[in-house]
């Protein structure tokens, strides 16, 4: 007789649990274990900037990005910021500390943008007149971004600044003398008088000499652009470097020439004050408020000086680090409420 022997309890157990395996295999897909997760890269510091459409009929084919505090303060406030050549609003934004500022100060940003479509070294056409014309080109489609932007957030009209560097600082310079009620105050960095130029060729003339007028010819440029718009005429900062090799200082005194001219004030009124970084003078106006700035950096070059940043921060082009910030001291003689 053979006999059969029937498996222990374990073995008839394991057996069990194989089959079972096998079964769950087929009715469940396959799953893998997910991968070690991969050591987090060192990421560039974020911009807070947005891009807004439909702003206007854009005729200058400009991008309008903009950064809106989650609180903002009372009274109201804009600031517009022009890029120069080479430099995008993001980059120009990471390095000037602008969108910090405005978080903490509780105001609205605005930064036209330049596209290479317009200019391929991403320059403001500042020296083309059909660019800076009234109610034309860049500057118009400039002045409806600022519109939209005081009208979606309820800014006061009486609060609206403006900042450029370079070609940014040459369009915002033709902006103010163009549209001198729009605004309360600007800084013009490292750029060039409204009328300098009127071609590309004569721009790169006029940045590495400047150009010889007399300052009421200055004036008399501007008060054309304005077209005869009357009224009290913005503040104005006016920064330059005397190492800048890319803008001439010349560039500056033409600057300060059709500034003074357009709030004819006597040049010899000036009040003089000589600082480490270097000189600073400035003309008041009756009521004691300053009208014109003008800052001489002695071994600035051309870019914008911004405080110096901690160790190992991304660095932006164009950003000159140091112990004084262009957009502070905007914010503390020029912005903030007194």
């Amino acid at each position: 007789m053979r006999f059969k022997f029937s498996m222990s309890p374990l073995s008839a157990f394991l057996k069990g649990q194989r089959r079972l395996q096998r079964r769950l295999e087929k009715a469940l897909p396959k799953m893998r274990l997910p991968d070690p997760p991969k050591a987090a890269k060192p990421r560039n510091p974020r911009s807070g900037l947005v891009q807004v459409h439909a702003f206007g009929s854009n005729p200058g084919r400009l991008r309008m990005m903009e950064y809106a505090p989650p609180t903002r303060r009372e009274p109201q406030t804009l600031v517009v910021v022009l890029h120069g050549c080479l430099q995008t609003a993001v980059q120009f934004d990471r390095g000037s500390g602008w969108s910090r500022m405005a978080r903490e100060k509780g105001f609205v940003l605005l930064y036209p943008e330049q596209t290479k479509a317009n200019n391929h070294n991403l320059c403001f056409n500042w020296f083309r007149p059909s660019m800076v014309a009234r109610d034309r080109g860049e500057l118009m489609s400039i002045r409806q971004m600022i519109e939209h932007a005081v009208d979606r957030h309820g800014i006061d009209r009486s609060r609206v600044f403006i900042q450029g560097l370079s070609a940014g600082g040459a369009m915002a310079n033709a902006l103010l003398v163009t549209y001198p009620q729009l605004f309360a105050a600007g800084q013009v960095v490292g750029a060039l008088p409204y009328g300098a130029a009127r071609d590309a060729m004569t721009a790169l003339q006029v940045m590495k000499s400047g150009s010889r007028r007399s300052r009421k010819d200055w004036g008399d440029l501007a008060r054309a652009a304005a077209s005869g718009e009357g009224g009290e005429k913005p503040a104005v900062s006016i920064w330059q470097g005397r190492a800048d090799r890319v803008v001439a200082p010349a560039n500056g005194e033409a600057l300060l020439a059709q500034w003074l001219d357009l709030h004819g004030l006597d040049e010899n009124a000036g009040e003089r004050e000589n600082r480490l970084e270097g000189p600073v003078v400035v003309w008041r106006g009756g009521d004691g408020k300053v009208l014109v700035e003008y800052r001489l950096l002695e071994t600035l070059e051309h870019g914008l000086p911004v405080m110096a940043r901690r160790a190992g921060s991304e660095r932006q082009p164009y950003m000159l680090e140091g112990a004084i910030g262009a957009p502070q001291q905007f914010y503390q003689a020029f912005i903030k409420r007194r």
